[in-house]
């Protein structure tokens, strides 16, 4: 078997395992949106589209470890095709995990249904931190897609506001709670949901993070403002 023969296979296994890395973050991005939008208005229906799609996240990070795993001991890959398996395994986890904090939040807000309506409260920072994570997810996937580093960096930048929005609504949430003792359980139900959404934030700013690795074999985790604008203008 020629060499070219050889290249072209491991070109459509790697092909191959792209797209159900991205099949599997649009169920994760369609889990993250369904979330956020239980928290204005709760539909039981979609709440049960939740659980039940998380048991196919969970599936499809198991069948693509063992994919990735065969695809590793069959080819040995070296150097950015290695990186590029690595990250995707990497990527398929932090996924897994993004659903997971969707799944937190939607049984946040049908708790919080059986408790208030959601008009009696005031969760506008959590509403526009589940919006910009719920689109810096799409962004981190599609710079993947396209192993993109400087739509890879302006994620890891846009997920600042998403942490500001967090931040603000913690400190708006503390001497609420003092103020209004019978409503702390919503409350607290409303900074689980925030701190949920921050770490699905998070989960897309780490998948961000892999592109600048696959492209430049550079790992810029905890990496300065300096860092990341080097990488950007020359990744």
């Amino acid at each position: 078997m020629t060499d070219k023969h050889l290249s072209s296979q491991f070109d459509a296994d790697l092909a191959r395992l792209s797209t159900r890395l991205l099949a599997m973050g649009g169920m994760v991005e369609q889990q993250v949106t369904r979330a956020v939008v239980l928290l204005e208005r709760f539909v039981p229906r979609e709440f049960a589209a939740i659980v039940e799609d998380e048991k196919h996240v969970n599936l499809a990070e198991r069948e693509l470890d063992e994919a990735l795993g065969q695809v590793i001991a069959r080819r040995q890959p070296a150097a950015r095709d290695l990186r590029l398996l690595m990250a995707s395994s990497k990527c398929t986890s932090n996924l897994e995990r993004a659903a997971d904090e969707a799944h937190k939040v939607a049984k946040c807000a049908k708790r919080i249904d059986e408790q208030v309506e959601p008009q009696a409260f005031d969760f506008a920072e959590v509403l526009r931190a589940g919006q910009l994570a719920s689109d810096i997810l799409n962004r981190a996937l599609d710079a993947f897609a396209r192993m993109d580093t400087k739509a890879a960096i302006q994620v890891m930048e846009d997920d600042f506001a998403i942490d500001e929005e967090f931040r603000a609504f913690a400190t708006r949430m503390v001497p609420y709670m003092s103020e209004h003792p019978r409503m702390i359980s919503v409350a607290l139900d409303y900074m689980f949901v925030a701190k949920g959404i921050e770490r699905i934030g998070d989960h897309a700013t780490n998948i961000a993070e892999f592109v600048v690795y696959v492209v430049g074999g550079t790992d810029i985790r905890h990496a300065t403002a300096n860092v990341l604008n080097r990488c950007a203008r020359y990744g």
